[in-house]
């Protein structure tokens, strides 16, 4: 693959880079997961400015789903668990399958701001299991989208106080005297600044200091609070300023030892952040042109994420040939992507299959590998996991096939006009599936033998089929699960 030469300046489209199917898509596939029929055709009648525009507001404006009747449940002083006759870790978690189900819908449904969730729970990593209470869970899963496109300041200063994380990296166990330095170096390392980068041992230790007295426990799964008794209330000398810095619940409190961070360190902050944005929603190797732009404008709009992801996502540099179809595809993004773009039934059991797929290969939801969380792209294919990638990702074709063959064939009419030539039928399809179609015409040759499937040859020679015929859907399905196999399609 080339390298990317746009600049951050807004994309204008020209006859050499025009505004078309394949730029829609491109847009759609980083920003969500992969854009349907309709959704391409609407994107080609606007600007790629105002189409921007109009995922990000959508994703600002976007209802969060309805809490769950355990959104709240505690087990003291009330124990609702014991109350509803239920098993304290067995409810726990059928309420994490229930919320798993929940997102892997709305990552297909409501799209950029879910697809931006699920990047920031892989940055500020947690894991259910060192956690558990069903409250704890959706207060951590609430919180990332109400900041996913917010205030990252803020975001950085909620997550660090969240249930969730005070038990992940052991901040309830940070008290007055002993202080435990696990969350002061990951606020530091993986979540602000990363790794080796303005700050010092020293600065962690006082750091570890500032954030004592938090409490949550799994023993209770009630909320959250900060416990005086157990704070460090003397001064401490952070980035060479002195004073009696603190996690104070107020993120606008002159003391919130969060704060320092950005006041004192917000180059660092800018640049790692909008690094990581850039190799999540662009590519593998950054641009640090491109980084530095975006970093300025993340500081000159007070950390506030939205302008940062507007200007990226607008800029001639996103739009660059040598940008699409560059990252490879998770397991989360393979499966919703499938589901979204080909119209698949997405029932239970096809919501339950794409997390436990994705748990087998490697993507658990609510539940990253470790701390850093997945480290994506290349990671996701060896040798190793390409013959169990592909023989998984099958299963929801065939699974499916019932309730959503029609789909697949509206599909197809609609991409080439109800056109009865099996060649023109199926480049149609691997064009639109895939993120640069296929390198060469013999290519397609090949994928339209597949789909031909055991027709004879005469009835194609001689125009009678169609894609009304009653094999029509089951040749889709054969030529979905050739495409599946080759390279191409595992590039987003």
């Amino acid at each position: 693959m080339g390298c990317a030469t746009g600049t951050i300046a807004a994309y204008n489209p020209t006859a050499d880079n025009p505004w078309n199917a394949q730029r829609v898509k491109h847009l759609y596939r980083r920003m969500a997961f992969g854009a349907t029929y309709e959704q391409i055709e609407a994107g080609l009648l606007i600007n790629p400015s105002d189409l921007v525009d109009q995922l990000i507001d959508n994703a600002l404006n976007a209802p969060l789903p309805t809490p769950p009747v355990w959104n709240d449940w505690t087990r003291f002083p009330i124990d609702d668990y014991g109350d509803n006759g239920l098993d304290f870790q067995d409810a726990a978690y059928q309420h994490l399958v229930e919320w798993i189900y929940q997102w892997l819908a709305d990552m297909r449904n409501v799209g950029f701001r879910e697809k931006l969730s699920f990047f920031w729970s892989n940055h500020f990593v947690t894991q259910f299991f060192t956690y558990e209470c069903s409250a704890y869970l959706y207060q951590y899963h609430k919180l990332l989208q109400e900041y996913a496109l917010g205030n990252f300041r803020n975001f950085a200063h909620y997550v660090g106080i969240t249930p969730a994380m005070l038990l992940y990296l052991n901040g309830n166990e940070s008290v007055a005297g002993a202080p435990n330095e696990n969350y002061a170096r990951e606020l530091m390392e993986l979540f602000t600044m990363g790794q080796n980068n303005g700050y010092t041992e020293q600065d962690i230790s006082e750091m570890a200091r500032a954030l004592t007295g938090w409490q949550a426990s799994i023993d209770t799964c009630g909320d959250a609070y900060l416990e005086d008794d157990l704070f460090d209330n003397t001064d401490k000398t952070i980035f060479g300023q002195t004073g009696n810095w603190r996690n104070d619940p107020n993120p606008e409190h002159a003391e919130n030892v969060v704060n320092l961070i950005f006041t004192h360190r917000g180059d660092q902050v800018a640049d790692y952040i909008c690094g990581k944005l850039y190799r999540f929603f662009v590519a593998a190797e950054p641009s640090a042109t491109i980084v530095e732009e975006m970093a300025t404008t993340f500081k000159n709009n007070n950390f506030e994420i939205a302008p940062v992801l507007r200007q990226l996502f607008k800029s001639e540099h996103f739009f660059d040939e040598a940008n699409i179809g560059h990252h490879i595809k998770s397991p989360i993004e393979m499966f919703i992507s499938n589901q979204h773009t080909l119209y698949m039934n997405v029932d239970a059991q096809t919501l339950e299959a794409t997390s436990y797929f994705s748990t087998v290969l490697g993507q658990e939801v609510f539940s990253p590998v470790n701390v850093a969380g997945w480290p994506g792209h290349r990671s996701w294919i060896n040798e190793n996991s390409l013959a169990r990638r592909w023989e998984l990702s099958t299963y929801p074709f065939y699974n499916t096939f019932d309730a959503s063959s029609a789909s697949w064939v509206a599909l197809a009419k609609n991409l080439t006009n109800n056109s009865n030539d099996p060649l023109v039928i199926t480049t149609a399809l691997i064009d639109y599936i895939f993120a640069k179609g296929m390198p060469t015409a013999s290519d397609y040759e090949i994928a339209t033998t597949v789909f031909k499937g055991n027709i004879p040859e005469n009835y194609f020679d001689d125009g009678s089929w169609n894609l009304d015929w009653v094999e029509a859907p089951s040749q889709l399905l054969g030529l979905f699960v050739y495409l599946i196999r080759l390279p191409d399609f595992q590039l987003n």
